[in-house]
């Protein structure tokens, strides 16, 4: 193992020193939060392809084709779907608002009164995204190094906050450019073809296992469709998601990179059971599914292979891992804390480098937050179906009115967020945290509240409305004064 060893301490320590340089250009909020909005579209849909695909997507989605074959792709497949359909109908309007977080958006398509409770709800989903991102680590440096769970948790988030705080936005997009072309390598290029040549071909895992191993829809509709609501839906919304959008350099590319790192989504979606299946196969009593990935690789892959592809996973869950948690800090700082001590956010130039300041002591304190949550808590799937089914049925339906209903008004946004948010707290509560129908009614609940409030309650100011549509048409902007003054000298990525 020692060469495998090797090749993840080079990794880690390339992590960190991505970070230390990163810091170096993060000079403004802009820079810091946001990459500048200068990422190209090769930048832009490596980045965006890192973010989605984490430790759920590698992991849980081979044990997914372990248990049910090639249908297990759903859950992937969700996310492809979601993240194409953001790049083709939204994103390009969501980048030319140049603003920082989702609740901006809706202050500025509202009025200036959504924000904090949206925030709140925002805050709890990333917060929730990334300490189950971080327990993740666990499973990983177990199979690497026989560690105990709490070190383990506590080494890789520890590293993931270093190079998070160190130089933000800019830092995680180099390492999730670095993690992007780790996991393609890992999982598309070496370990998807050398499971299928272990498993003796397609055509000996078809005989060797029931037909609905390889029936499209043999996970179930109702299980699809849930998948659909929470995951395809949840990629339109997600802080962490729309925080990406807008480091795009221009819409052309949030929308075409977009596109492309979500076809690339399709593709890992389907590798991911295919290699679920072929493990099936090879290990057919294995206790655990999500226990697949660890198995397959360590057992079936050779030396410096096996360490690649176990850089691959923890690549897969640290990316979305620091999206998370840059996405719960920005929250957390601007849409809470500012908004609770009425701090103008958007302040001089000469004020610039105190707001970077502000928005890396926020990552380091959430971070230390996210480590210590994890250590405590055991349930993954429980911790990330709450987070999932308070942002799709809390926050859904205002933000997606905002952008398409102009009758939409704060007060039916407000409502909604409320009457959502309670409905699916207390539909988990009666029907079980991992029950379909918490998601299904209070979605239901939500968007009838919207519309009802809505047409019962004075339309939006005309006034409000229309600066709305001058931020959407990427006019005005609040970024001009933030700027360091050799902004225009920092060359935009490709």
């Amino acid at each position: 193992m020692a060469v495998d060893y090797a090749l993840i301490v080079v990794y880690l320590a390339g992590m960190l020193a991505m970070g230390w340089w990163g810091m170096r250009r993060a000079k403004s909020k802009s820079e810091f939060l946001v990459a500048g909005r200068r990422l190209g579209p090769w930048m832009y849909s490596g980045t965006m392809a890192a973010i989605v695909l984490g430790g759920a997507s590698t992991i849980g989605g081979v044990g997914l084709g372990y248990k049910y074959g090639l249908s297990g792709a759903w859950m992937v497949f969700a996310i492809g779907l979601g993240l194409l359909a953001l790049s083709v109908f939204f994103s390009a309007r969501i980048a030319r608002l140049k603003v920082y977080t989702v609740s901006e958006m809706l202050d500025l398509r509202y009025g200036g009164r959504a924000g904090l409770i949206t925030g709140v709800v925002m805050w709890a989903y990333t917060l929730m995204l990334a300490v189950t991102s971080t327990i993740a680590y666990a499973t990983i440096f177990d199979v690497l190094f026989d560690m105990n769970r709490t070190i383990a948790i506590i080494l890789g988030g520890s590293i993931v906050v270093a190079y998070s705080a160190l130089g933000g936005m800019w830092s995680i997009t180099l390492t999730d450019m670095v993690q992007f072309v780790v996991k393609t390598i890992g999982v598309l290029i070496l370990l998807l073809p050398i499971a299928v040549i272990k498993a003796g071909g397609f055509a000996e895992m078809k005989a060797q296992l029931p037909t609905e191993y390889f029936a499209p829809l043999g996970i179930g509709g109702e299980t699809i469709f849930t998948y659909v609501l929470i995951y395809t839906f949840g990629m339109l919304i997600g802080q962490d998601i729309w925080q990406r959008v807008f480091t795009a350099r221009n819409d052309k590319v949030a929308s075409w990179g977009g596109t492309v790192a979500g076809t690339y989504c399709l593709v890992y979606a389907l590798a991911g059971a295919v290699i679920g299946t072929a493990a099936k196969v090879l290990y057919p009593n294995l206790a655990n599914a999500d226990d697949a990935f660890a198995t397959i690789v360590k057992n079936e892959l050779p030396i410096g292979v096996r360490g690649l592809v176990l850089a691959a996973a923890l690549a897969a869950v640290m990316s979305t891992s620091s999206g998370a948690l840059i996405a719960c800090a920005t929250v957390a700082n601007n849409d809470i804390w500012q908004r609770l001590r009425g701090v103008v956010t958007h302040r001089a130039d000469g004020e610039a480098h105190d707001e970077v300041k502000g928005n890396r002591m926020f990552i380091l304190v959430m971070g230390v937050g996210v480590i210590g949550i994890a250590i405590a808590l055991n349930n993954v799937v429980e911790a990330l179906t709450v987070a999932y089914n308070l942002l799709v049925g809390g926050l859904l339906v205002p933000i997606l009115g905002g952008l398409l209903w102009k009758r939409g008004t704060v007060n039916g946004a407000l409502s909604a967020v409320v009457v959502g948010g309670l409905a699916v707290i207390s539909l988990m509560w009666k029907f079980g945290i991992l029950a379909n129908e918490p998601i299904y009614y209070g979605l239901l609940a939500s968007l009838v509240t919207y519309v009802v409030v809505s047409l019962a309650t004075k339309p939006t100011d005309e006034a409000i409305l229309a600066n709305w549509r001058e931020r959407l048409a990427g006019r005005g902007g609040p970024e001009s004064a933030e700027q360091p003054a050799d902004a225009t000298s920092v060359p935009a990525t490709p």
